[in-house]
């Protein structure tokens, strides 16, 4: 069997171990014997358990990273193309059940290195993020390009949403990721709306409710 199919197959295993043991109670044994391969050979093509949690981290990153890019199509309006984004994004979280608990749920609670590879994931995510608020608000008619520090906080708000609402639905047995993303897009699309046209809620003095 080829070396590539062989190591995707111990992967796919580590993920199913890893997703429902947790990184400290997974056992080489188990993910050996899921693999259909031998503990050696486990340990010669992807090293220590720590270097073969971190490929299993690294490959569920890119390919959730992958599936969010793919689902949008530069050509259509930004409002659509962010829908399309978080649609993508569901749409794999809920396909991929056991990969989204290997990067939300494990990596994030056993520190370096787990936790940077999770970090550089959620980065990238906001980055993609950023250029679809930016968008989204200059085709919304926005009077004045957005604050950077604005539409990066929202850019995490988002993500920081969208990652708890994936293990949320998930959890309920997938909801179908349209529905999810409906959920989320109609919060982030009035807030949007909004500031896209000069609209802000701010606070005023005590008990006199909030000004736009």
């Amino acid at each position: 069997m080829p070396r590539e199919v062989r190591e995707r197959q111990m992967l796919d295993a580590a993920v199913a171990v890893f997703a429902r043991r947790g990184y400290r109670a997974a056992s080489m044994d188990e993910i050996a014997e899921l693999a259909g391969a031998s503990k050696p050979l486990v340990y010669l093509y992807l090293n220590s358990k720590e270097d073969l949690f971190s490929a299993c981290i690294r490959r569920e990153a890119e390919a959730l990273i992958a599936a969010v890019r793919a689902a949008v199509d530069p050509g259509t309006p930004a409002d659509r193309r962010l829908w399309d984004g978080l649609r993508g994004f569901f749409a794999h979280t809920a396909a991929h059940p056991d990969g989204w608990a290997v990067l939300h749920c494990q990596a994030r609670t056993h520190g370096e290195p787990f936790a940077l590879e999770v970090a550089a994931l959620r980065r990238r995510l906001v980055d993609v993020v950023t250029q679809l608020i930016t968008e989204t608000a200059a085709d919304g008619g926005c009077t004045a390009p957005l604050p950077e520090t604005e539409v990066a906080g929202l850019a995490h708000a988002l993500v920081g949403a969208a990652e708890s609402l994936a293990g949320w639905s998930n959890e309920r047995d997938g909801a179908a990721a349209s529905e999810t993303a409906a959920t989320l897009m109609n919060f982030a699309w009035t807030g949007l709306e909004n500031l896209s046209h000069g609209r802000r809620w701010a606070p005023v003095a005590a008990g006199g409710g909030a000004r736009t």
